[in-house]
This record gives C-alpha cells, sequence and structure tokens, in this order.
C-alpha cells in the first residue's frame, strides 16, 4: 500500500537522514520526518508521497523518545539553521558520530571508527560570525531562511550568536523602520539593505558591523553609527555593496563608514586579522579543538616542509609554524593570501610563504624549486577535493596528509581516491564546531600504506 499526501500516519522512528530529519517506514517505505528524534513514536502527516519515499511532518508525539527535549527557541520548528534544539545534546554527538562512520562505510568503502568525536563545552552562544538577511512582506523581516527556501524567519533573537548580536540588529531594525529606509526585493532587484553581517573576535571582543546593500551609499548612515556606537566593542562599521541578482550574500567591494577596515582576534596563539571578505572559522574553542588535533596528525618535529593547500587567510599553517622548518600556504582567492601575508607579519612568522595559485600551479612551482612537502593539510570548501587535486597530492608524495573537512561525505569519497593511490586512513577525528545544526568537522590523518 503507497502512501498518498494528506495522509496521517502512526510512525516509528528508527533513524535520522543526514539532513537531521527523523527516518521511519511505513509498508517497507522510507518517511522523512523533520522534528522527529529516534525512539520517538509519533502521528504524522505526510506532506509529500513519492514512489519510494515520503516527507512527513509530526501532528502529535505519541510516545517520546528519551533523546527528546524541550527546544529553547521559538523559531527552530521553521528556521533552516538548528535541527537538534529539540534532542538532547549527547545523542546529537551520537548521531553525528554515526554519520562521519556511515559516510566513510557507504560513500569510501572504508570501515573506521572514529577516535574520538569532541563534543563543544558551549552549545548556545558560541558563533562569532552571523548572516541575517532583510526583507518585507507587509512587515520588516530579520532573521533567517525556512530550511530550503528563501522565505525570511524573523527571529529577533537566536540561540547560536551572542546577545550583543541580538542588540545590534534592534538598533538596525529600528533605523530601518524609523527612517524608512528601503529593503531588497530579489524579485525586482531593488531596494537598498540585503543583509546584516556581523562578527567578532571570541578572544579580542572586537565587532565588526557590515551592511550588505544594493547601494553604492548607505543613507541616514549618520543616525545609524549614532546608535550603533553606543556598544563601545564595535570597532569596524562597514558596507559591503552587493549589485548583483544573485543568492550570493556579499560582493567584492567593502567600503569603511567608521572605524578600522579590519578587526583582530587570536587562534591558537597566532593573531588574526579578519576583513569582512576573509574566511575564519565560526566556532572559536572548537576551532582551536580541531586545528590542535590536525597539528598532533601532522607529528612535526621541526624539519619538515609543510603545504597548506587551500591556505585561506594562513590560519592552520601558521598555527603550525613553529613546529615546522617552512609553510608554504596556496590559495587562489587573491585577497585572502594577502591577508595570511599580513598575518605571518603580524606574528612575526618568518618560515611561512604564501603564493596565489591552484593546486597545478603549486605542484609545478615546487617542483621547479626542487622543493618536496614532507606534510600537507588541505582544509577545502564543503564540495571537497578535484579528483585531480588528490592526483597531484599524492604524486608530491608526502609522508604524512592531514585532510580538515566540513562535510563527512566529501572527505570519505576523497579518502577512497587516496587509498586507491597508496595513502591509508590511519586516524579520523570528528569535532562539533556547529552544536545543534546537522554540520560536523572532521579531521584525518593518511599515511602511505
Amino acid at each position: 500500500m503507497s502512501l498518498v499526501k494528506n495522509q496521517e500516519i502512526e510512525l516509528q522512528i528508527e533513524s535520522f537522514s543526514s539532513e537531521g530529519s527523523g527516518v521511519g517506514h511505513y509498508d517497507k517505505m522510507a518517511v522523512f520526518v523533520s522534528g522527529a528524534v529516534v525512539g520517538d513514536k509519533a502521528l504524522v502527516h505526510i506532506i509529500k508521497a513519492k514512489k519510494t519515499y515520503a516527507i512527513g511532518k509530526v501532528v502529535k508525539i505519541l510516545k517520546p523518545s528519551k533523546d527528546r527535549t524541550d527546544s529553547d527557541c521559538e523559531a527552530s520548528a521553521s528556521c533552516g539553521g538548528c535541527a537538534f534544539r529539540h534532542i538532547k545534546y549527547g545523542a546529537e554527538l551520537e548521531m553525528k558520530r554515526q554519520k562521519v562512520e556511515n559516510a566513510f562505510l557507504r560513500l569510501g568503502g572504508i570501515d573506521k571508527e572514529i577516535d574520538e568525536m569532541i563534543g563543544a563545552e558551549s552549545i548556545t552562544g558560541y558563533r562569532n560570525k552571523a548572516e541575517y538577511p532583510v526583507g518585507f512582506d507587509g512587515r520588516l523581516k530579520i532573521g533567517f531562511y525556512a530550511s530550503h527556501t528563501h522565505r525570511i524567519i524573523d527571529c529577533p533573537r537566536c540561540a547560536l550568536q551572542p546577545e550583543v548580536f541580538s542588540e545590534i540588529v534592534k538598533i538596525i531594525r529600528k533605523w530601518i523602520v524609523e527612517y524608512g529606509i528601503s529593503v531588497y526585493n530579489p524579485e525586482t532587484g531593488k531596494g537598498i539593505v540585503r543583509h546584516i553581517y556581523i562578527r567578532q573576535g571570541a578572544v579580542s571582543k572586537e565587532i565588526m558591523v557590515c551592511l550588505v546593500v544594493n547601494s553604492d551609499f548607505l543613507p541616514k548612515k549618520d543616525k545609524l553609527l549614532e546608535r550603533l556606537l553606543v556598544i563601545s566593542d564595535i570597532k569596524s562599521v562597514v558596507i559591503n555593496i552587493n549589485k548583483d541578482k544573485t543568492n550570493v550574500i556579499l560582493g567584492r567591494v567593502c567600503k569603511t563608514l567608521w572605524g578600522n577596515d579590519y578587526i583582530y582576534d587570536e587562534l591558537c596563539g597566532v593573531k588574526i586579522r579578519l576583513s569582512p571578505l576573509s574566511f575564519y572559522q565560526v566556532n572559536h574553542a572548537q576551532a582551536q579543538r580541531l586545528y590542535e588535533r590536525a597539528r598532533e596528525y601532522a607529528s612535526l618535529t621541526g624539519e619538515e616542509t609543510l603545504l597548506d593547500m587551500y591556505c585561506g587567510a594562513g590560519t592552520i599553517g601558521l598555527s603550525m609554524a613553529d613546529g615546522c622548518k617552512d609553510v608554504i600556504g596556496v590559495e587562489i582567492i587573491r585577497q585572502a593570501v594577502a591577508d595570511a601575508r599580513v598575518n605571518a607579519e603580524i606574528n612575526g612568522i618568518k618560515n611561512a610563504e604564501f603564493y596565489c595559485a591552484d593546486a597545478a600551479e603549486a605542484a609545478k612551482m615546487l617542483e621547479e624549486k626542487g622543493i618536496k612537502p614532507d606534510v600537507i593539510v588541505l582544509d577545502p570548501p564543503r564540495k571537497g577535493c578535484e579528483a585531480s587535486l588528490v592526483e597531484t597530492v599524492c604524486n608530491m608524495s608526502p609522508d604524512r596528509v592531514v585532510y580538515v573537512s566540513c562535510d563527512p561525505a566529501t572527505l570519505a569519497r576523497d579518502c577512497k581516491l587516496f587509498e586507491e593511490s597508496g595513502y591509508k586512513v590511519e586516524k579520523l577525528t570528528a569535532v562539533d564546531l556547529f552544536p545543534r545544526t546537522v554540520h560536523v568537522e572532521c579531521v584525518a590523518r593518511l599515511v602511505k600504506s
């Protein structure tokens, strides 16, 4: 018997999906239910029915799971940010451990238990960066997108962000309303304010406030500055100009309205300069644990040449510079390379060089200079490495590869390619940088087999 839309069924939740939905089976058909917890027995309303699966929503919990807890956020059921606010944190960590190991087994063909699942000491207020879309549908909305949509869920306070971020958003909200500042409409391409983008140094406490605007200037900026600067930790107020009709949040041009062009923070003992366009891990405490584990996996003795691919602003390589002979950072984004060079300079690090190049160019350059990296660190974007990059890395024949990843699926896929080319996954750690969300960070150590 197949399911049909609007049917209501009783369902036992048996497992969870990679997106955090509960999964049960009805007449051998998989049913995906957001907001359900493994162990729940629930009355479920079917909202989509396909030939091989269905999607439902919880009408009523008939028997709650032992792992269920009350959400502490009113917006969590509709906002696309947190998938696990209704689940006890210990159970969330176990699900993330299983997610990593299942990815390695199913996608990589590698039967590997993780060495450790490193949970967070704090699961609220941990983010040092927030991006709030701004919209208008009869009333002003500032918050986050509903899951898999561009519909904005108004959220005056997010439990993942520091309290001061909510204060800043409240100030900007009032300024928009009071002065009739127009809000961007993605359908027409008209309106000024698109996003509010805030970042804060976890150690320095310095705050940068950035408004992403569909304009070369910001009207009534003096009125806004007057209100924002009551918050003493604000050291920079910037506009980012994005006039493109796109879902990409940031444009390429930034203009400082007040204060500094940058803020600073410290990570793993390294002072880091941050612009609106700089990549920086959003969870400072957990990023330190991740990079410390990456350094442990690198097994540095002071004699190695370390190649940091996808180096960004140089954070990982610079944090390891005191443990090796040389650091060579490679990054395709020119501004990030400039930031990395400045970060090396302000930290007095003399044994690090950074190049703007892709992997193939970097390999050729190193070969021409007669440089052979002993350790290669990879920290690619979510899509992982191209197969050609894996081949390039293997051809360089490093003793060790340390692979930092924000997606277990692409990590498992790439590790399979490494194993086919003579490297073996020796160690694997998962670090929860994103508590209450479906995301989990990993670091793997690969050695020649």
